[in-house]
């Protein structure tokens, strides 16, 4: 669609699967493209090794990478390039210059492939706990999503209720909160958990030197899967 829509000249395709191809054919009745496709898994992906994109300025897309799929193809895009002492060397050889990737099925994530452990080791969160936090993002697609306002931001006032409900010295377990929460509120804390392991991501793009941002890119009530993570190389300011 990008190609389509912006004159793209060079497209270079990764799939894990093989699929009908109806966009390929569309696209490579195009001239003025060139068009490549890999079908490789990302965890097995050198970008370095392709050899279509050495010495050659590109953006990295896509959409949508489910669960780990985001963390492995983060870490094949900056792999190690991006550490603090080498952003430099990397931009002048003109590798990756900036991704978007948008992020989905975070029930899918997985402790192994996330991108920052420490991050959630900070925050307090174990193995274990991490794996609940996926499991309950679920809850955030869930839900009826007619009404833009599950969202990060609706979601301090349940938390604040059941700090009180806990704080009160009622022998309420955490069970039975789940058990006793709407399908609202369910959604807003999947939410919350949808936007800890985002957040996870988008801090550990900035610590390999790159300018990122999470943002929304379309509203709930269109699909709740509308987060984006969108990063440059700091050089290009």
């Amino acid at each position: 669609m990008l190609a389509d829509c912006y004159g793209t000249k060079r497209v270079f395709l990764v799939e894990r699967k093989s699929y009908k191809l109806k966009a390929d054919r569309s696209l490579r009745q195009k001239e003025s493209l060139t068009i490549e496709r890999l079908r490789i898994d990302i965890e097995d992906l050198d970008l370095s090794a392709v050899e279509s994109l050495r010495n050659v300025p590109y953006l990295a897309i896509g959409k949508h990478l489910c669960g780990p799929a985001t963390d492995l193809a983060l870490r094949c895009c900056l792999m190690e390039q991006y550490t603090q002492d080498n952003v430099e060397h990397c931009s002048s050889n003109n590798y990756i210059r900036g991704l978007s990737i948008a992020t989905c099925c975070h029930h899918h994530c997985q402790w192994k492939h996330y991108t920052n452990k420490k991050y959630m080791l900070n925050l307090g969160i174990t193995k274990e706990e991490f794996h609940a936090i996926s499991w309950f993002t679920s809850w955030a697609v869930d839900a009826d999503h007619g009404l833009d306002h599950l969202d990060f931001t609706d979601s301090r006032m349940h938390l604040e209720s059941i700090e009180k409900e806990l704080g009160s010295g009622l022998p309420v377990g955490v069970e039975d909160i789940v058990r006793n929460m709407k399908a609202v509120e369910r959604a807003v804390l999947g939410f919350m958990c949808k936007q800890i392991i985002d957040v996870g991501r988008l801090m550990w793009m900035k610590e390999q030197g790159l300018e990122a941002e999470l943002v929304k890119y379309v509203p709930s009530s269109i699909s709740p899967e509308n987060h984006l993570l969108i990063a440059k190389l700091a050089s290009l300011s």
